[in-house]
């Protein structure tokens, strides 16, 4: 969001551009300060969401409103009911795999399904995700737009030639993300013990499973050899010296980490979950593979397969083939600038406030 705020100056000329934060946390990204920024306490709450935003829009009287993350979506469809005017949402993650079980995911499954269907145009960040919308909720496809979520490559290249505090001394491969189940990174820890190959792995994040994260590490006698660093502010120097990046989820809505590895000219391997790793590496959704596949930019291998996550951990040993797609990582970035998804959501934007 911030990185389509600060490519949509073009567009100043046209609209005032005003940001509702629901919840009152320290800031986690820069925002233009073009842009007029209305600060709400929601607290989390969905309540609380709604009636703030609600006495927002009556306030502002918005030509049109976009909204990110399932929160802020169903906010959106609450203060929106009735005015006639636009409203867009941006669908970031795989919804059903999100919303997790028992009373609260019925819940939460109920108010999408009530509210998404009745949106002028849901952006997906990937085919994927707007399949599980239509599968899972009966979206339909007509109201929804797919477009990536942008990289800012050059943003990206320069961090990544900053130092890095204390590289490790020997070669080493990178993962990256919240230790949490959905990330998978047991899955990881066990191809990598079974693959036998040479050097370190880094796992970069934190989260409520790094307890028994560390308890499999030490099962399997890798404690020198597999680094949990926690949290670290500019992790592109890592990500650009390491062999190669393995993307390990169970299922992900676009997965920024892979596309910013690519970024620092990195090979790269991804479980083929949903959503968004074969579209990234093999362009093409919901493939069906068996075993460790060579795509077009990158390694795909079936979820929750240490065989064959091993295999590719293997496989990208050999410095040539590190090498070649390392440099296909890079040019497949491309597609993913942050100037090409800005023109393509005010293209839907537009169209919503012109049909109105």
């Amino acid at each position: 969001m911030a990185a389509l705020l600060f490519h949509s100056k073009v567009y100043g000329d046209r609209y005032d551009m005003i940001l509702a934060l629901l919840d009152d946390e320290p800031a986690a990204y820069e925002i233009p300060d073009w842009v007029t920024v209305h600060q709400l306490d929601c607290r989390g709450s969905l309540l609380h969401s709604i009636l703030q935003l609600r006495a927002l829009e009556r306030s502002l009287r918005p030509a049109a409103t976009l909204s990110f993350l399932t929160r802020a979506n169903v906010a959106n469809w609450a203060s929106r009911a009735g005015t006639g005017r636009p409203w867009i949402i941006s669908e970031r993650v795989n919804t059903s795999a999100h919303l997790g079980t028992g009373l609260s995911g019925r819940v939460s499954r109920g108010l999408v399904r009530l509210s998404y269907r009745q949106a002028t145009q849901i952006i997906a960040v990937s085919q994927g995700v707007a399949d599980g919308l239509s599968d899972a909720f009966g979206v339909p496809d007509e109201i929804m737009s797919v477009i990536a979520n942008p990289v800012d490559t050059v943003r990206i290249a320069r961090l990544a030639l900053e130092k890095y505090p204390a590289h490790p001394d020997e070669p080493y491969i990178m993962a990256m993300g919240r230790l949490v189940e959905n990330k998978n990174f047991s899955l990881l820890i066990d191809a990598f013990a079974a693959s036998s190959i040479a050097g370190k792995l880094i796992i970069i994040g934190d989260g409520p499973l790094r307890a028994d994260l560390e308890r499999q590490i030490a099962d399997h006698g890798l404690e020198d050899r597999v680094i949990l660093p926690g949290f670290v502010q500019n992790p592109f120097p890592l990500l650009a010296a390491a062999q190669f990046f393995v993307l390990s989820s169970n299922a992900e809505g676009f997965p920024n980490a892979l596309v910013e590895a690519m970024s620092t000219k990195t090979a790269v391997i991804a479980t083929n979950c949903k959503s968004g790793p074969s579209e990234i590496l093999a362009d093409k959704s919901n493939i069906s593979i068996e075993a460790m596949t060579l795509a077009d930019f990158g390694i795909l291998v079936p979820c929750n397969n240490i065989a064959a996550m091993a295999d590719s951990l293997r496989h990208l040993q050999d410095q040539e083939t590190r090498e070649r797609f390392a440099q296909l990582a890079l040019t497949r970035t491309k597609d993913y600038t942050p100037e090409k998804a800005a023109q393509r959501y005010w293209h839907v934007i537009e169209n919503g406030i012109h049909a109105t």
